[in-house]
């Protein structure tokens, strides 16, 4: 079957996914060993070494921190949004990164876990073809100074243009946080079967997962009231991520990372967030069926 490179095209985008099976390691792919840009589904790896470093007693999730208005990075949700100074705790943060995916939120918790400790989680739980490279910060900053833009609202006019697109080092696997679609439903699996980090942790993971609030990707695929969809986004120009964890009521469990990059270069990209839905939905159908094999649909 070719009906995810036809789902794909249809929307105007290049995709790869992995789809696993939980518990059977059943599996199916389009080019899922392939590197992508991470964009914000690097605060999954973030939250996971955020509280494996709590189980060592090297943090306090309770503990509060203020973040000044001043100095943060873009994005029109959470604390990014917002005009005044915020004192918060460590694991509120947590739950604004991943339900929101706050760019500020996440920039604080990055500063008090530390780059190098996100990294050697990855290593350690396997994940060698994923790496973290900057902060939200960093992320944007790179961005002005590559499209030439003053501020914030200037980039976002420039970034439709292709020119600008292709000076991009953020869109370049090779210069960006990055991973594989494999690699992503891998650390899913571990979180899933508590292996990522400590039972706990991996329990406040799936439920901040599970709180997300964007219906337009994973989710939109599947429409019901009895299946759980635990996802993170990702978001830059042209790109147009999301992985996560489908729950059927009769206990089946499917990881899956959808990654496209869009053709066209226009800030809104709904054919793009509704193909991630739909191929989500014809991969987890396929290992859903019976007598199914692995491979490519």
């Amino acid at each position: 079957m070719r009906q995810l490179e036809q789902i794909f095209r249809t929307a105007g985008v290049t995709g790869r996914l992995h789809a696993v099976d939980i518990d059977t390691g059943r599996e199916v792919g389009l080019g899922a060993d392939e590197p992508v840009v991470l964009a914000s589904v690097f605060k999954v790896p973030l939250l996971v070494a955020f509280h494996r470093k709590a189980e060592r007693g090297l943090l306090d999730p309770g503990e509060r921190i203020t973040v000044p208005a001043e100095g943060r990075p873009g994005g029109g949700t959470g604390l990014s949004a917002m005009l005044d100074e915020v004192t918060a705790s460590l694991r509120d943060l947590a739950y604004l990164m991943i339900s929101v995916s706050d760019n500020t939120s996440a920039d604080a918790l990055l500063a008090r876990v530390g780059l190098d400790e996100v990294n050697a989680v990855l290593a350690d739980l396997g994940l060698a073809r994923t790496r973290v490279e900057h902060s939200c910060a960093e992320l944007f900053t790179a961005m002005r100074e590559d499209a030439g833009a003053a501020d914030m609202a200037e980039l976002s006019q420039m970034t439709t243009d292709p020119g600008v697109i292709a000076r991009l080092r953020v869109l370049d696997p090779a210069r960006t946080s990055r991973s594989t679609p494999r690699d992503m439903t891998r650390l899913l699996g571990l979180i899933w079967r508590d292996e990522a980090a400590g039972p706990e942790s991996c329990s406040a993971v799936r439920r901040l997962m599970g709180l997300q609030v964007w219906p337009h990707r994973l989710a939109s695929g599947f429409p019901y009231d009895d299946v759980a969809v635990s996802g993170k986004t990702g978001t830059l120009p042209t790109i147009r991520n999301e992985v996560g964890v489908i729950e059927y009521p009769d206990g089946g469990r499917y990881a899956i990372a959808v990654f496209t990059r869009s053709i066209g270069t226009a800030q809104n990209q709904p054919r793009a967030d509704a193909a991630i839905g739909s191929a989500a939905r014809v991969a987890v159908d396929h290992l859903r069926a019976p007598f199914v094999g692995t491979g490519t649909i």
